[in-house]
């Protein structure tokens, strides 16, 4: 059989297994990346021994790679860090150092080499943009306080990975010539050099360049695409590893006006390229090692479990956020990422580190992204189990949320509490205050609490499922409180929390279907919003001319 038969079989069957495999990962909520281990592991050396197109396995993990770290550069959002003020920052590199230096005492206590414990100190500091985003996306929090700033922390330790990967390089090129300081001057002064080409072309080539390109999508893509390796390829060859030059063509073109739709196309194919890296890195790995490596990967494991989201938790309280905003956080940084066994594998290739170190890694990862995963989509559950056990991290009183921004509005008493200001949320509520219902906003979002306030309406920064929140809002003057949010369990939570703080008045909550608004309805909401029937039937009244009332009464 020819050689690209045997291959194209291979590939088949390798892209068969991931379906299977990641198919049943997602029934029990566990990101590809954990399925994708598995597959490798499942196909290797270890398991079936299918993965023998190593080559070509190794040259689809190396482009994934690469787009990678081109979409993170693409979607480095400078802005974000800035509004959300020092504390990106403070917590971004608090975390880094905290988690690097007790975790390579940690390491040490274990019996690994020095070098071995800084590679692995290093490689657990590092959390993973792409679980937490999708996560929390598909929770619909990254928009919420406590997602902007786990967002905002995960850029700086992106940017920190870049430069860990730089000066590793640089270290390595200067361990086989035996002069360490000359070659990491030389990648400093090749790097300022790169980044001055990079510069000037983002200056004056692209802005003439791009609009041409941009008229067909599809060349658009295939540029950014070309850019990108090309770029990769260009800073192995100047010794600062294909990541750091797929990053750079990213950044580049992070202040286009064209990032979004190419970051947008580029997530599928950078996934679909990602699962030959994760087939490979599993593929690499010798069960027997693993099996050694088990008891310090628990340790490990536990110290990145625990140890990252407390840091977190002390650095949020003593800059005066609530409890609840670390905690929630703080569970984003409760796993190693991606980048942490990219780390791992430079340090392999560089000579620095041996194939069971790799493994611990590994295995680490697969322990925290398989446990954190659960702690984030069942966070709101964990801090009502663990409230009592965090007064020690919040500072009284904790007043940076008091100044992310509130409208004091036109100093009426308030008739209406309504909770989302989205699309929905929104338009509601510029229909109540034109016809002078006295309306007191509620939003997660800083950003858009401060647009509405600036409008004019009252506002607070609050969240519909913090139990706490309740308490700080004018409830006995409310006749009603509204929550334009559809979810059963944020509707849920905010009903319960109402009662708990003795609101008599009137609840509205909102409902995507029948089913859910009768179990609201059975749960005690006065009134139930279906906006999407209810947008139909007005729809089909304008439709066939007839007229008929937009409110319903109570329960109806």
């Amino acid at each position: 059989m020819p050689v690209f038969a045997q291959t194209f079989y291979e590939i088949a069957a390798l892209l068969a297994v991931a379906a299977a495999v990641a198919t049943l990962g997602i029934r029990l909520r566990q990101p590809l990346i954990v399925s994708f281990i598995a597959v490798g592991i499942l196909v290797g050396p270890a398991g079936l021994g299918w993965v023998s197109a190593a080559d070509q396995v190794d040259l689809l993990a190396k482009l994934g790679i690469a787009l990678l770290l081109f979409v993170v550069g693409l979607k480095l959002d400078l802005h974000l860090i800035r509004t959300m003020g020092p504390v990106a920052l403070a917590t971004g590199l608090g975390q880094v150092l905290f988690t690097s230096v007790v975790g390579f005492f940690i390491a040490l206590a274990l019996g690994l080499s020095p070098v071995a414990a800084i590679y692995v100190a290093v490689a657990l500091t590092f959390s993973s943009t792409i679980i937490i985003v999708k996560l929390l996306s598909d929770k619909k929090e990254i928009d919420s306080l406590h997602g902007r700033i786990a967002v905002g922390f995960l850029i700086v330790q992106d940017l920190v990975v870049v430069l860990v990967m730089i000066a590793l390089t640089a270290f390595g090129a200067g361990a086989r010539t035996g002069r360490p300081g000359l070659e990491l001057m030389l990648v400093m002064l090749k790097g300022a050099l790169f980044l001055a080409l990079i510069g000037a072309i983002a200056h004056w080539v692209f802005p003439r360049l791009l609009p041409q390109v941009a008229r067909t999508q599809e060349l658009l893509i295939l540029f950014a695409i070309a850019w990108a390796v090309a770029l990769a390829a260009l800073g192995d060859d100047l010794g600062f590893s294909k990541e750091v030059g797929a990053f750079l063509a990213g950044v580049s073109l992070a202040s286009t006006p064209f990032r979004e739709s190419v970051g947008a196309r580029l997530v599928t194919l950078r996934d679909f390229l990602l699962l030959f890296f994760f087939i490979d890195l599993g593929a690499m790995l010798e069960l027997d090692l693993l099996g050694n490596q088990f008891g310090p990967a628990l340790v490990l494991s536990l110290f990145v479990l625990v140890g990252n989201p407390l840091i977190v938790m002390v650095i949020m309280g003593a800059m005066g956020y609530r409890k609840r905003t670390g905690f929630l956080a703080g569970l984003t940084v409760a796993q190693i990422s991606e980048f942490s066994l990219i780390l791992a594998a430079l340090g392999v290739s560089l000579g620095h580190l041996e194939r069971g170190i790799l493994g611990l890694v590994t295995l680490v990862g697969l322990i925290t992204i398989g446990l954190s995963t659960y702690m984030i989509l069942y966070s709101h559950w964990l801090y009502g189990k663990l409230e009592n056990w965090l007064k020690f991290f919040e500072r009284l009183p904790p007043h940076r949320e008091r100044e992310l921004g509130e409208s004091a509005g036109p100093g009426k008493p308030v008739e209406l509490i309504l909770f989302g200001l989205g699309r929905y949320g929104s338009s509601m509520a510029g229909d109540l205050s034109e016809r002078g219902v006295q309306v007191l906003g509620v939003d997660f979002d800083p950003e858009t609490v401060k647009d509405w306030g600036r409008k004019g309406l009252a506002t607070r920064y609050g969240d519909a499922e913090d139990p706490e929140f309740p308490s700080s809002l004018p409830l006995p003057a409310a006749r009603w409180v509204v929550c334009s949010i559809a979810g059963r369990g944020v509707n849920q939570a905010l009903l319960q929390a109402l009662r708990q703080h003795g609101y008599t008045g009137r609840v509205a909550l909102t409902a995507h279907a029948s089913g859910e608004a009768e179990r609201l309805q059975q749960a005690g909401a006065d009134l139930v919003l279906l906006p999407f029937r209810d947008a139909a039937r007005e729809a089909v009244d304008l439709l066939t001319g007839e007229e008929t009332s937009r409110w319903q009464e109570p329960n109806s």
